[in-house]
């Protein structure tokens, strides 16, 4: 029955009023809870992407701000989860819901420990430099990714696991199964799928202290043989390693070569040439019958074996030479050991040489070498022109002579033939003993300049500069004097034509100072026709100095034609005046060389 006393009902409108006061209150607070909470960065990182930052709200009891903390323990360049962000030791499991944080305690709820909470952080994460944009795409307000769930999961009205770009889902979830690259209806926002491999498992890596940030994304990973070399891998992913076997089958090409070839020469005359090479020879495989002559016999060490054959009218050349091009396995040492025989037809005298070498060489780099060369030959002169002269008198009949060389080289030649840039650099040292005692030193330096050149590489303008210099003992026999004159030293003179001569023999000299200057330039479009004009220059003395009375000259125009069904060398053809000469000497205004090799 309803009292009738008035004081108990002002003590029941008293009530009543309190009560609602408390219910309106705690609806306009989850109101506004829930109008924050739909702005505040209430989503995890997503692998591979950037964060976005919101507002955050506050907490009514003091207690962290209601909202989570990176993944990474940073957010954007404010912070996210207060001053320190999360915590080291936990980051943000892929599949975390937001985290809010009850009223009472000040806990977070539905999140794991130290989410935007500062439990056992470093100072300074969250603070900016970390959490920028950098590792994906910008984030911005509004834009959100997350790991993936179940296609179809909504979260708080924003669909996970998808990236949303433009806007954020606004307030209504999707319905049924999310077909990748489909526009949903009523959301602003484009669903692209997510390609980036996931690993549900394993915690996004946190960063370093403030003064190192994390590493960039074009760093390669070490990776190491186990199954866990990326344990800190980024993004959460750890990809598998498997073991694919490959076979690998090599099949040897052609490593022998048998080649018959020709040459008329000013200077060499007319020579036949034939030349039987194997590139991958072994010394120590010998036959165990007949049949293995043709097969595998004396193949297969990687060593190179040479037989040369040059016989002709004026000059004859007979070498065999076998060549270890890793003398210790896989070593810049190189070892060389050979045979042979050259006979030269002279205008004052007939040379036989019959002797061996062995070598060693150095490869410092794959342009710069070192060699030791030891070679004993026997040097036979016969047929003398005259018996007046008296150097040539000194040495008829057979001479030993043995020589201990020291060649250090430098070369950068594009080509052997005909090089177009680069350099050739030799210094070499001899050391003469035996029935002779003299020393003998050389410089010899060819630069190669490209002047211009075609868009495609081809039609290069050359010019080239080289230098010969050298000096040998007053002990040094007749033979082994210095000459020049031909097409290969000084052009415009005969073979030995431009040097001392006594008696009507040419003797050579003691010392050489030979140069020359010469520029090519392609005629045809196929670089098969070229022109040179050349100045070759020098002086050969009996003595070392530079008479300026014996000092040559001669500048000249040539032609060089590349024929590749002749081999690689060119045809060669120059016209030479010399302008400064000696009286002795021999002048010869054509030269030319010519080849054939199949």
């Amino acid at each position: 029955m309803p009292s009738s006393n008035p004081q108990d009902k002002s003590t029941m409108n008293k009530r009543d009023q309190r009560r609602i006061r408390f219910a309106s209150t705690l609806l306009a607070s989850l109101g506004i809870l829930t109008f924050l909470g739909s702005f505040a960065c209430a989503q995890t990182v997503g692998p591979g992407y950037g964060y976005s930052y919101s507002p955050a709200a506050p907490n009514p009891n003091g207690g962290p701000p209601a909202g989570p903390a990176s993944g990474y323990g940073v957010g954007t360049p404010y912070g996210v989860g207060g001053a320190y962000g999360g915590t080291p030791a936990n980051s943000a499991p892929p599949n975390a819901v937001p985290n809010y944080y009850d009223p009472a305690t000040g806990a977070p709820v539905n999140a794991a420990p130290g989410y935007g909470a500062p439990v056992n952080a470093a100072p300074g994460y969250g603070t900016p430099g970390y959490g920028t944009p950098g590792y994906g795409a910008p984030g911005y307000v509004g834009q959100a990714y997350s790991a993936p769930v179940p296609n179809g999961a909504v979260n708080g009205g924003m669909l996970v696991g998808q990236p949303m770009f433009g806007q954020a889902v606004q307030g209504q979830p999707v319905q049924g199964q999310v077909v990748p690259g489909q526009v949903v209806p009523g959301q602003p926002m484009m669903v692209q799928p997510n390609t980036i491999p996931q690993n549900y498992n394993q915690p996004l890596p946190l960063p370093g202290p403030m003064n190192q940030p994390l590493p960039p994304l074009n760093q390669p990973w070490q990776i190491e043989p186990n199954t866990t070399f990326m344990d800190a891998s980024p993004f959460g992913y750890n990809p598998k390693i498997r073991d694919v076997p490959i076979n690998i089958y090599a099949q040897e090409g052609q490593t022998g070569r048998f080649s018959v070839g020709g040459s008329v020469n000013s200077d060499l005359g007319v020579a036949g040439q034939f030349v039987l090479e194997e590139r991958n020879f072994d010394i120590r495989k010998f036959p165990s019958r007949p049949s293995d002559l043709l097969n595998g016999a004396f193949r297969g060490a990687g060593q190179n074996f040479r037989m040369e054959l040059v016989p002709g009218n004026r000059v004859q050349r007979y070498t065999l030479n076998w060549t270890e091009p890793n003398l210790f396995g896989y070593s810049p040492f190189s070892l060389s050991v050979g045979g042979f025989y050259f006979t030269r037809v002279y205008r004052d005298w007939t040379e036989e040489r019959l002797g061996a070498r062995m070598a060693v060489g150095y490869e410092v780099t794959p342009d710069l070498s070192v060699t030791t060369e030891l070679r004993g030959e026997d040097v036979n002169i016969s047929n003398p022109s005259t018996n007046a002269n008296q150097a040539l008198n000194r040495v008829l009949g057979s001479n030993d002579l043995y020589t201990g060389r020291v060649r250090i080289a430098h070369n950068t030649r594009d080509s052997p033939f005909l090089p177009t840039e680069g350099h050739l650099l030799e210094l070499i040292y001899d050391q003469n003993f035996g029935e002779f005692d003299f020393p003998r030193g050389q410089i010899n330096l060819s630069r190669y300049f490209l002047v211009r050149e075609r868009a495609d590489g081809s039609g290069r303008h050359t010019f080239t500069s080289s230098m010969r210099l050298g000096f040998t003992g007053g002990d040094t026999p007749l033979f082994e004097n210095f000459f020049a004159g031909g097409f290969s030293t000084m052009r415009g003179f005969q073979f030995r034509g431009a040097g001392p001569v006594e008696n009507g023999v040419q003797v050579g000299g003691q010392f050489q100072m030979l140069g020359s200057f010469e520029y090519m330039m392609p005629v045809t479009a196929d670089d098969m026709l070229r022109m040179v004009a050349f100045v070759d220059y020098g002086t050969i003395e009996q003595n070392i100095e530079i008479n300026s009375e014996n000092f040559r000259v001669a500048p000249g125009i040539g032609a060089r034609i590349a024929v590749p069904a002749l081999g690689p060398a060119p045809l060669a053809f120059d016209f030479a005046f010399p302008v400064a000469y000696a009286d002795s000497d021999t002048r010869q205004i054509f030269s030319f060389t010519m080849g054939l090799t199949r």
